[in-house]
């Protein structure tokens, strides 16, 4: 710190309308003098000395009580007396700046001489320097470097930028940066004017002539004002002009066609419109996607979170953020739409509830009320105070229309919003010019997609609308909107394809958010349950077609528990009974609640004559046998479906029933019957997609290709099922259906493990299981844990693997999902026979061949009865009769069910067993002859070892 200001004690400095007279201490406005303590004068002259700079508050109190310990309430209280002395904030004047955490800052154009010249418009084009008057800024603006290259680049060709954004998106704070940017390609002449605290409109000129340092004094300033700035060359900032719209363009309208040398830099929320303005919209910062597994530094890879992260930071919270409390922090920023005013209130209030109560907060409802800054603008000190500023400039009718546009969640169309808020107060007409005003004034986000466009109410302005909006009117707005949304969602249903295309597609078609949002006020409040009904039907297809399983059982149980006895055994009943059967079914398992779900929508169908929910309805009856390993009874239910689907004469029908047949014969062990079913299955649902009906839960068309790849790989041609299960889940993926894309993944990875492509069967089963996770298919998770097991067994790591396999089993049983119980009692006896443990494989060999004779999982009997003989082939007394007595009748059952891959691995193991012993040949014969059937996928684990095999048994005999 200096001892002494840098001037001389005769010096005199002009800053506005005042004088100061530094050797004398003496402050004066207009020629009167300014009553000013001795140490406020003290902390004037030293923040005037630095003007432009920030003076440490430290430096300050050293200054005004020299040798003395003060508190900062002392500064502040001088400072207080400064700004009241200075009339500072008043009539767009401004002098001190507070910069949190590093003092303060005289951000006015200071001046020296014996007087201030009045300006005369015959000398005012004078070209002369001027110097910058720029509020103090943070070093680093979080997330607006493209804005920061942008606007400069805009202003050096066509010299008027308007900066448009809703309130609190950080306009002023690009718009002072911009500024301090460019101050030297304008060797320093960047002007910047407040125009918030003006009331009256008329005093736009006289306040940008104050800030320029003008003292004008004739009625009407702006003809000097403009005299003044012809010829010269400088940046000139008007911020905060919405208030004052109509006197802000006409006077930069004046000021960009009479000075050329004149660049103009507004900030507002919405556009002057006037000739010459370029507009550089500016959107809320980046947040992180809404998705599972985001960690810590991918979070803090978007600015609202960083910003976040540093505005808690310097509030004394969150010294480090760890994976689970970087959701926590994405979360706040969706929520508050990435809108940096939002983001800093809440931020400061990290430190009052932590974190994750900040959060709850939130949820509960938007805290409009928090404080910010004490020395923020009145406007920013709460979202309240930001939204009424906006609020205040509209007319009753845009008032009005914004309180009702509140009743909409997220985007929503112009029709919708026509639909919704028009009544016989508002016409459609009217809402339209409401809605292209409030879009203007940046109260609406507009989303442009090809040639529509869709609108959204930031979070923060609908719940200030909905609390300005009247009960009455919002309570009839509501029923519209469910009206509206639930005619929307039958004509989708009615338009077969258009939940059949990709997830986020059909969401966005649904506009789920408003679904939700009208069901919500159907139930919650209890107001119109016939409608809420209705809706919930209408929308079980939407929910379906986009996996959101849990929530499609929650509304269906929910409505099923309004239905009074008179509407029972109708098609609601029906539709909303088979929701909650299969959505329970894939999220919590195979309970019996799944299948009296299921029984009792068939019965109302099979009541109505509905034929076409019966095929339906039977699907979801197989795969749910199918899934509690009751394979016999699933092929009952695919034999009834396709009996329904002949009677009814769809095309569409019989390929799902001819789905259903092929997978129940290919898991009962019938590989030819099965692939004539699949195949015609995927030529009938080719030839009518929309059929496929991806809104009953999953692809049938998928389901089938898939089960053909397991049915080829069987039959012996594995190259063939390879490219088969890779192309279905390419499919899947391109279909975005989690469940479908699911179903693709784990029945591939079956493929993928017996071919021995085991990076391949990882890489595929970690995307499962983080599907199955992030879409809350419980009974998944369990299966993704299973296979992760088989593939530690694959690698040698038996014990592990027997363990995982172990754990997965009992999950399996306790969710009543069977259809894979036999595929891992396999993994698992191997691991057992690897690990020595022959007696625990036979006795689990044994228990599994019962079940398998008992349920009908006959597909996997040949490799059933190949482990039960390696078990009795292995330990301390190998029973080696039993062992090919079990070969023989693996190898008689692989030929009957023409599985020719099973044939080869028990070819191979006989081969081996008679490798030294008199039956050598016979067993080389018997390979060879196997090996020769195959003409394709001689790069798999099977057919490399039996060529190893056949090699050295060659060199042997030789």
């Amino acid at each position: 710190m200096s001892d002494a200001p840098p001037f001389a004690a005769n010096d005199i400095l002009h800053f506005g309308p005042f004088t100061l007279r530094v050797g004398e201490r003496l402050l004066a406005r207009d020629g009167e003098p300014v009553e000013l303590g001795g140490r406020a004068m003290d902390v004037l002259l030293v923040l005037v000395a630095k003007a432009n700079a920030i003076v440490s508050k430290q430096e300050l109190m050293a200054r005004a009580w020299p040798g003395m310990v003060v508190s900062d309430g002392s500064l502040r209280y001088q400072i207080t007396m400064l700004r009241q002395a200075l009339n500072d904030g008043q009539d767009g004047a401004r002098y001190l700046s507070n910069v949190v955490g590093r003092g303060y800052c005289f951000v006015a154009r200071v001046t020296r001489g014996e007087a201030m010249a009045e300006v005369r418009a015959d000398a005012a084009a004078a070209v002369g320097p001027i110097e910058p008057g720029l509020p103090a800024q943070p070093l680093e603006l979080l997330g607006r470097a493209k804005e920061l290259a942008a606007i400069p680049a805009q202003l050096a060709r066509s010299r008027f930028v308007t900066i448009v954004g809703s309130g609190g998106v950080g306009k002023t704070s690009v718009a002072i940066r911009v500024g301090q940017d460019m101050l030297n390609g304008f060797d320093g002449a960047v002007v910047f004017v407040d125009l918030s605290m003006l009331a009256d409109p008329g005093l736009v000129p006289s306040t940008i002539a104050s800030m320029l340092g003008l003292s004008v004094r004739s009625a009407d300033p702006v003809p000097s004002l403009i005299a003044y700035l012809r010829g010269r060359r400088m940046l000139l900032i008007l911020d905060n002009c919405e208030h004052v719209i109509a006197a802000a363009a006409s006077l930069a309208e004046r000021i960009f066609q009479a000075a050329p040398g004149i660049h103009l830099l507004a900030t507002s929320r919405e556009a002057l419109r006037v000739p010459g303005e370029h507009i550089h919209p500016l959107d809320p910062l980046a947040t992180p996607p809404d998705q599972p597994g985001l960690l810590a530094r991918d979070v803090l890879l978007y600015p609202a979170t960083r910003l976040f992260m540093d505005r808690a930071g310097a509030s004394g919270a969150m010294p480090a953020l760890d994976d689970a409390d970087a959701q926590v922090v994405a979360g706040i920023c969706r929520k508050l739409d990435g809108l940096a005013l939002a983001i800093e209130l809440a931020a400061r209030r990290v430190t009052t509830y932590g974190l994750r109560q900040t959060a709850a907060l939130l949820d509960e409802r938007l805290a409009l009320s928090w404080l910010g800054q004490r020395t923020a603008r009145p406007r920013h000190q709460t979202l309240q105070a930001t939204l009424d500023w906006s609020y205040e400039l509209l007319d009753p009718r845009e008032r009005e229309v914004l309180c009702r546009l509140a009743g909409f969640v997220g985007r929503f169309s112009l029709e919708a919003a026509r639909q919704v808020v028009a009544d016989d107060v508002l016409t459609q007409a009217q809402v339209v010019d409401a809605i292209a005003s409030l879009a203007e004034k940046s109260l609406l986000a507009v989303h442009r997609a090809g040639g529509s466009a869709q609108y959204r109410l930031l979070e923060s302005t609908r719940a200030y609308a909905l609390a300005k909006a009247d009960a009455h009117t919002a309570e009839a707005s509501a029923r519209r909107h469910a009206l509206h949304f639930r005619a929307r969602l039958e004509r989708m249903a009615a338009e077969h394809e258009a939940f059949s295309g990709d997830t986020a597609r059909a969401s966005d078609l649904a506009d789920l958010g408003n679904v939700r949002a009208a069901l919500a006020w159907c139930f919650d409040r209890g107001v119109d349950r016939d409608l809420g009904l209705s809706l919930a039907v209408a929308a079980v297809p939407a929910f379906m077609a986009m996996s959101l399983l849990a929530e499609c059982h929650g509304w269906s149980k929910r409505a099923l528990a309004q239905l009074t006895p008179a509407a029972r055994g109708g098609a609601v009943e029906m539709h909303l009974q088979a929701a909650v059967g299969l959505s329970q079914m894939f999220t919590r398992g195979n309970s019996d609640e799944v299948r009296h779900a299921l029984e009792r929508s068939l019965q109302v169908a099979e009541a109505l004559g509905d034929g076409a929910s019966q095929v339906q309805l039977l699907a979801r009856l197989q795969i749910f046998h199918e899934r509690i390993g009751d394979f016999v009874e699933s092929l009952s239910h695919a034999n009834r479906c396709a009996r329904v689907a002949a009677s009814i004469d769809d095309p569409t029908a019989r390929a799902i029933a001819d789905s259903l047949v092929g997978l129940s014969n290919h898991l009962l062990g019938d590989q030819a019957g099965a692939r004539h079913f699949l195949e015609a299955a995927i030529a009938g649902s080719t030839l009518s997609r929309q059929g496929t009906s991806i809104y009953s839960g999953f692809d049938f068309h998928n389901r089938a290709c898939i089960s053909l790849a397991r049915t080829l790989w069987l039959q012996g041609h594995p190259s063939q099922a390879m490219a088969l299960a890779q192309r279905a889940v390419d499919e899947a993926r391109e279909l975005n259906h989690p469940v479908t894309l699911c179903i693709a993944l784990i029945w591939a990875v079956s493929v993928y493990l017996w071919a021995g492509d085991l990076e391949r069967a990882e890489r595929d089963i970690d995307s499962f299981i983080a599907f199955a996770e992030s879409h809350s298919l419980t009974p998944y998770l369990a299966v993704g844990r299973g296979v992760k097991g088989e593939l530690c067994v694959r690698r040698g790591d038996a014990e592990q693997g027997v363990r995982a396999l172990q754990g997965c089993l009992v999950e399996l049983r306790e969710s009543r999902y069977e259809l894979l119980t036999s595929a891992f009692n396999l993994t698992l006896a191997e691991g057992l026979v690897m690990t020595g443990r022959h007696d625990e494989a036979l006795a689990l060999m044994d228990d599994t061949l019962a079940l398998v004779h008992a349920k009908g999982d006959l597909y996997n009997l040949p490799e059933l009865l190949r482990v039960k003989a390696r078990a009795l082939s292995g330990g301390p007394t190998p029973r080696l009769a039993q062992a090919r007595q079990c070969l023989d009748e693996a190898l008689a059952v692989s030929r009957q069910q023409g599985a020719r891959s099973w044939e080869l691995r028990v070819a191979m193991d006989l081969a081996r067993l008679w490798a030294d012993g008199e039956r050598a040949q016979e067993g080389r014969d018997l390979l060879a002859g196997v090996f020769a059937n195959f003409t394709e996928g001689f790069e798999t684990t099977d057919l490399q070892e039996a060529a190893r095999l056949l090699d050295g048994a060659e060199d042997a005999a030789g």
